[in-house]
């Protein structure tokens, strides 16, 4: 039996739900939708002493809440997503009667919280066009011959809340020249050339991105002309891992090592 993988440090009471088939290690039963694990070895809950207790997806964050104040004994369910590497919160456990209580609570505000939420929906909104608009202007800065209505289209991509796009980055909503210019090289990269149909006819990545890099770096010389006499470099792109602009001229695979494309 392959071990399973260990879950975070955690300070309170740690429920794991397996990607495999797994039986107690003291009682045989199985297969397990939750375990807990003592000393690497799983246990069902009801050899850990928690098969009392009732599962609360995630999702109402007030509830999830209520629940475990109103539970003297509750644990933290979590599952491993193999794509992110890492652990995440599917739930709680907690007691029959402390849920019950916890959905009481939340029947008598209800209507508040709803009225909350809509504020709350209409502030982050509010903040999301102020930064879009912030994101157009600074494409502009850069590019200034880059069309208006482009330049909008571009900052509203890339600016997307918990997309994880280059404008949602740190270096993104501070406005970094590399970030911003990082979110205009993928967007002509996608409209401008025909990367999208080399990646479709079955050309590997940095492949089509090398066949493409002249075309790139021609569309931002027109949008960001170079000053006479001068040696900069249209073509250079931010790598979100390190930080740095690199210059699509460098070499074959440069305008590749993008970290925040489409």
């Amino acid at each position: 039996m392959a071990p399973l993988s260990t879950p975070p440090p955690h300070s309170g009471l740690l429920v794991v739900q397996p990607l495999r088939r797994r039986h107690c290690a003291e009682c045989g039963g199985g297969p397990l939708t939750m375990l807990v694990l003592e000393n690497g070895a799983p246990r069902c809950l009801d050899c850990a002493d928690l098969g009392h207790l009732v599962f609360v997806p995630r999702g109402d964050t007030a509830l999830t809440r209520r629940s475990r104040e109103e539970s003297a004994l509750s644990a933290v369910v979590v599952r491993f997503n193999r794509r992110r590497s890492r652990y995440e919160r599917q739930g709680v456990l907690v007691e029959e009667a402390g849920l019950a209580r916890a959905e009481q609570r939340c029947l008598e505000d209800t209507e508040a919280r709803r009225r909350r939420r809509v504020r709350d929906a209409r502030r982050r909104a509010a903040e999301d066009v102020r930064f879009t608009d912030a994101f157009a202007a600074e494409i502009r800065r850069l590019f200034p011959l880059c069309p208006e209505g482009r330049a909008r289209e571009i900052a509203a991509h890339a600016s997307v809340r918990g997309s994880g796009r280059v404008g949602r980055s740190a270096a993104g909503r501070a406005l970094s020249e590399g970030a911003v210019t990082s979110a205009v090289v993928a967007s002509v990269r996608h409209v401008d050339t025909p990367y999208d149909g080399l990646l479709m006819s079955g050309v590997p990545r940095h492949e089509a991105r090398r066949r493409i890099a002249a075309s790139v770096e021609r569309v931002l010389r027109v949008w960001r002309p170079t000053p006479a006499g001068t040696d900069r470099a249209t073509g250079a792109e931010w790598d979100g891992k390190a930080g740095a602009e690199v210059d699509g001229r460098a070499g074959a695979g440069t305008v590749g090592r993008r970290a925040a494309s489409r």
